[in-house]
């Protein structure tokens, strides 16, 4: 009686999960997650084993399909699965054996740094944007080539299976469908151009499906990490303010992509679990929420969580965090309350650069991702941006956008991505509690100019540091 179904795998950074989707409603029928491991070898250094990811979904795949038959809902009836996937996260296996050669590279990984200097340093005039004209791209550790770069010259495994053609490089979406489609037994080797395959996409890119920004100006942020601005244009817009040029999607093979620009931010919910595991100073995400509330106010206490470098718009991998303004008086809850800030901040930051490249002034901003659950960061975001914030009632528009696109593709053809026969999505509004009229005086605030200042100051301290140890 439900109709064809649509299923996504929808494969994180942290975790996996597998859901399977009504096509006709959009409702969220079931899911299953698993948690991944991240192991830190070195400082900066982060990997995922490629064999447990793949578990993951395997066993994501079981327990949500078990759920369905408990519920007595066909799970013939799903008709295609989509995947959605951390888009730079790099590993390269071997096509005759099947096996990873190496650990993926997670995406915040920074052991690449020497060779985006060596990179940068060949460039004319040591410009990191020398091949923004043509990528959209700064040279910069957060991308999939430099990671390849390194496991050729580092690891030996890799660099043997270059020479002999064995080989396979690939994101995470690659490495899973060629084992899902039959692995060294004729699996598919393909990808999404939104991770330079259809029916794929990259995680931000899923998010802008399943929020359904199809219009020129639309914008959502998704916490953990990107803020998209689709411009749903078929030229590609390059930015002159700190923002990448990327392709937002593209739904057939015969349709024309649609490109957006993009602010990356590297820490952004990462920063509680900092908190909870590094500090201590909370146990629960929750109570990071009810700790900040309590006082209202960082009271004068700034946070700039540049753990992996900066990101958009500064693209300084060699910047480290900062904390400044601390008195006697500041205590862990003023320290919550500036890490929310902190988040909000960032994504101001980037907004800005997309208001002055686009030339289009947002009129609101969708979010989605585990943090919009925190009402007082979602409060905090409006009032800092003064445009509304606008959050789903179905949390889950990453794979609900993977879900979509599957659904839509040639061949399978059960979900409408025509406007007018989506589903309307149900969502809560935060409207800025900030007069219009205030609007210039808080945009360029104490606040706002401390975190702005922060980072400032680690650009200066990263390039003084990077001067002493050529000099030395």
């Amino acid at each position: 009686m439900l109709g064809p179904l649509v299923a996504a795998i929808d494969q994180g950074t942290s975790s996996t999960r597998f859901l399977v989707f009504n096509a006709k409603t959009a409702e969220l029928l079931s899911h299953h997650q698993v948690e991944i491991k991240q192991s830190f070898p070195k400082e900066g250094w982060v990997e995922e084993d490629p064999k447990e990811i793949l578990q993951s979904v395997y066993e994501c795949m079981d327990r949500t399909c078990e759920k369905l038959t408990q519920l007595n809902i066909d799970i013939s009836n799903i008709k295609a699965i989509g995947v959605t996937n951390q888009r730079e996260t790099t590993l390269v296996w071997d096509k005759e054996t099947g096996e990873p050669l190496y650990n993926a590279i997670v995406w915040l990984d920074l052991r690449t740094q020497s060779t985006v200097e060596r990179l940068i340093n060949k460039t004319p005039g040591r410009n990191k944007n020398h091949l923004k004209h043509k990528t959209g791209l700064p040279i910069s550790t957060y991308f999939s080539a430099v990671k390849l770069r390194w496991l050729m010259d580092n690891v030996e495994k890799v660099h043997e299976a270059v020479l002999s053609h064995r080989a396979m490089f690939g994101t995470v979406d690659s490495w899973l469908i060629w084992c899902l489609t039959g692995g060294k037994k004729g699996g598919v080797h393909c990808t999404d151009v939104t991770n330079i395959c259809l029916q794929c996409l990259g995680d931000q890119s899923a998010a802008l499906v399943g929020q359904m920004c199809f219009k020129d100006g639309q914008a959502k942020n998704t916490y953990d990490f990107v803020l998209l601005i689709c411009l749903f244009s078929s030229y590609p817009v390059v930015s002159d303010h700190g923002l990448l040029t990327t392709v937002a999607y593209k739904l057939g093979r015969d349709k024309p992509a649609c490109y957006a620009l993009e602010g990356s931010v590297a820490i952004a919910g990462a920063v509680v679990r900092w908190l909870k595991d590094n500090l201590g100073i909370i146990q629960t995400s929750t109570e990071l929420e009810e700790l900040a509330a309590d006082v209202g106010t960082s009271y004068g206490c700034y946070f700039v969580p540049a753990f992996s470098g900066l990101y958009a718009p500064y693209w300084e991998p060699s910047a480290r965090g900062i904390i400044c303004g601390l008195t006697q008086f500041t205590n862990r809850s003023h320290l919550a309350f500036a890490a929310l800030e902190a988040v909000c901040f960032q994504t101001r930051e980037i907004l800005d650069a997309m208001n002055q490249d686009s030339g289009i002034h947002l009129s609101q901003l969708q979010v989605d991702g585990g943090m919009t659950s925190n009402r007082l960061l979602m409060q905090l975001q409006a009032d800092i941006l003064c445009i509304p914030v606008v959050k789903p009632s179905m949390p889950e528009t990453t794979a609900l956008g993977a879900a979509m696109a599957a659904g839509a593709a040639e061949g399978v053809s059960v979900w409408s991505l025509n406007p007018e026969d989506l589903t309307e999505v149900t969502s809560e509004k935060f409207e800025p509690q900030i007069n219009p009229e205030e609007e210039t005086s808080i945009f360029s605030s104490v606040p706002l100019g401390f975190y702005i200042l922060g980072s400032m100051f680690m650009l200066i301290g990263a390039k003084y540091i990077a001067g002493q140890c050529e000099s030395e």
